[in-house]
This record gives structure tokens, C-alpha cells and sequence, in this order.
């Protein structure tokens, strides 16, 4: 449809088929002026490497058409008659919408992104019938786990729960927060999904893992890496959704860029970074002070917090999922009304790859 040049024309004649389109498509190792440069010879790029060169003379394309449609409706035609393969053989039953009002999500997000919410409650305006068989619900509670359908897909959800929840063991876990005993139920979760061959969808609002002497205590590590070395290693198709914020190691546990979900998408509500912007900036403060004040500069109040607004705009500017999409850490930012047909649309295309790889975590710590 438009011009492959150099070591982009090997690209589509390397493919089964190779479709162009008349004066616009092009086809050629070098163009027009750099053939000038190079061997004094003048042609212009239409019979350098056009779509009548291809078709006619060299037949490195198969055939040309009028315009981007005619090529794009060949390209369906072609793909009507392939025969059928093996696939993956994911469930899918007939596609219900969910019973609550999908629209509502819009109004069950808090504005400040600091305030608990019910993650159950989205959970249930995105899937069929609003159905959610939880795994282990009283269990590791900041995190929830469990099988449901997507427009008749089955999906296994692990999702960040965002409101504050009080263990079996009477402590108070934040929302958000990835303690021992969630990441223990997600490891576990995981390595079912994977053994029933049920696709993950993992949804993201984590601030990351609790921190300090008591959960370091409580093997804080050795749970997280369970549940990072359960994820990582699978081999079901994995799905990302940034529905508020995604922070440090949690990203990673929660199947972020660098663990190679099939698509990642976040709401334009989603936040990404190694930490809070709030945290970031005063850690940054810090670290700025300390080296001003290493340099013999005094360091007022007035010239730290005009500072520590500084650090705070540039690091909140980078947290925007906008930032984020721009440099491709995630695929795209999506209404969160669209999320049911693209999460569908992303299994259905893994479905056609069968899985063939034995899944495998090695030595697990318990």
C-alpha cells in the first residue's frame, strides 16, 4: 500500500502473498535518487519498484489492485478459503453481557486514586452475566482470584482489590497491597489456570508488595517470587489491564510489559511507574538535598518545596498512561467499555495457536 525500501522490501516478499497497490505501492532495494548516487541511472520510483514492475516484469508481487479497499477485500478473500488448523482449544460458550450496567464503571472509580473501591465491582460490568466463581475468597484477600467469561470465553482473573480487607488472622491488609498470603493464592491460581488451559487476565491497580520487618519476616520474598516464577513460566495466553495504578515489583507480579503478555492495555485512568508520584518525589527530594547540601549550598524551606514541585510536575507528567503508550509499554489505551470485545478479540486470536510448550516453574519455595 505504500513504499518498502532497502531491507523493507524483503519484508512482504517474504510472505506467502504479496499484494500491491497501484502508484502507490513500491517495491525496490533503493530509490530513485539513491540509484542516481549510486549508478548515474535517472528513473523515477514508479518503474524503479511500482506496482506494473512488480506484476508484469520482475513478478516479484502476485497482483495489483486499484486502491487500498480492492487490496484489503483480496486479502479477505484469501483468507476465506485457508483450511482449517489445530487451535488452542480455549472454551467458549455463547456470549452473554453482563448483568450489571457496564457503563456504570465510569462512575465507580474515585477521582483521588488513594481511596479504596470495591475491584468486584468492576469485575462484575465486564463479565458474562456478572458471574465471578472466586478461588479462595477469604484467603489473601487483597488480591482476587477466580474464573469467569468474557463475550463466552473462559478467563482465569487475578485483580488487585482495592478496598481495605481484615485477614483471618485479624490484621488489617491495605487495598492495592500485595501481602505473603495473596501472592501464595495467586501462585497456586496461576498454576491451575495453566493446568486447565484457561487464558489470564490480570488486572491491575497495585501499589506493590507490603514492605517492612513483618512481612520480611513472614517471607514476604519468597511468596512474591511464587507468584512472579507461577506467571512468568506460564503458558496459557496472558492478558494486561491497567485499570488504576501499576507501581514497582507489582507491576512485574501483576504480568507487566516486561513479562510478555499477549496484549497490554490500559483505562485512561491507569498510572505507570517504579513508584507512586508522591513517593518518587520525595525520595528524589532527597536525594537532591542531601547533594546540594554535600556541595556547602544551604537549603532553605522555601527553595526545597519549590524543589519538590519540580520533581512532582516532571514525575506526574511521566505517570500518564499517554506517556506510557507513546514509548509502547503498553498496546493501547481503551475506553473501559471496550475492554469485554478486546480481551474476546485477543483470545480468539491466541486460540489459534496451540500450545505446546509443558508447563514448568521449577523448584517453587513454599
Amino acid at each position: 500500500m505504500g513504499s518498502c525500501v532497502a531491507g523493507g522490501a524483503y519484508l512482504p516478499i517474504l510472505s506467502d502473498e504479496a499484494l500491491i497497490v497501484d502508484k502507490t505501492g513500491s517495491v525496490f532495494l533503493a530509490g530513485s535518487y539513491l540509484v542516481k548516487a549510486a549508478v548515474g541511472e535517472e528513473v523515477d520510483n514508479e518503474t524503479l519498484g511500482g506496482a506494473t514492475t512488480h506484476c508484469e516484469i520482475s513478478g516479484v508481487t502476485d497482483n495489483k489492485y486499484p486502491d487500498d479497499k480492492a487490496c484489503l477485500e483480496a486479502i479477505r478473500n484469501i483468507f476465506d478459503k485457508m483450511g482449517e488448523r489445530p487451535n488452542a482449544g480455549f472454551s467458549r460458550v455463547t456470549p452473554q453481557p453482563p448483568k450489571h450496567n457496564p457503563e456504570e464503571i465510569y462512575g465507580l472509580l474515585p477521582v483521588d486514586r488513594v481511596k479504596p473501591y470495591n475491584m468486584l465491582d468492576i469485575i462484575g460490568r465486564l463479565t458474562d452475566n456478572s458471574e465471578f466463581d472466586e478461588y479462595k475468597k477469604d484467603y489473601g484477600q487483597t488480591l482476587l482470584c477466580g474464573l469467569a467469561r468474557m463475550d463466552g470465553w473462559a478467563v482465569g482473573i487475578v485483580a488487585n482489590q482495592r478496598k481495605v480487607v481484615k485477614s483471618g488472622r485479624k490484621e488489617m491488609q491495605m487495598g492495592g497491597v500485595i501481602y505473603s498470603d495473596s501472592a501464595d493464592k495467586a501462585a497456586r491460581f496461576i498454576m491451575n489456570c495453566n493446568q486447565k488451559r484457561i487464558p489470564l487476565l490480570f488486572m491491575q491497580d497495585v501499589s506493590g508488595f507490603m514492605v517492612g520487618s513483618r512481612a520480611e519476616h513472614g517471607g514476604i520474598i519468597k511468596d512474591g517470587a511464587k507468584m512472579v516464577n507461577a506467571m512468568s513460566n506460564s503458558v496459557v495466553p496472558k492478558f494486561t489491564l491497567l485499570v488504576g495504578n501499576s507501581y514497582g515489583a507489582g507491576n512485574y507480579a501483576m504480568c507487566g510489559k516486561a513479562y510478555d503478555p499477549r496484549l497490554i492495555f490500559a483505562w485512561p485512568t491507569a498510572q505507570l511507574a517504579v513508584m507512586s508520584g508522591a513517593s518518587a518525589a520525595k525520595t528524589l527530594l532527597q536525594i537532591q538535598v542531601a547533594s546540594l547540601k554535600a556541595k556547602g549550598e544551604v537549603v532553605t524551606p522555601e527553595a526545597e518545596k519549590e524543589l519538590l514541585d519540580k520533581i512532582t510536575r516532571r514525575y506526574e507528567e511521566q505517570l500518564s498512561p499517554y506517556y506510557a503508550a507513546a514509548r509502547l509499554w503498553v498496546d493501547g489505551i481503551i475506553d473501559p467499555l471496550q475492554t469485554r470485545r478486546m480481551i474476546s478479540m485477543g483470545i480468539e486470536a491466541a486460540n489459534h495457536a496451540p500450545i505446546e510448550k509443558p508447563y514448568s516453574v521449577g523448584v517453587i519455595q513454599t
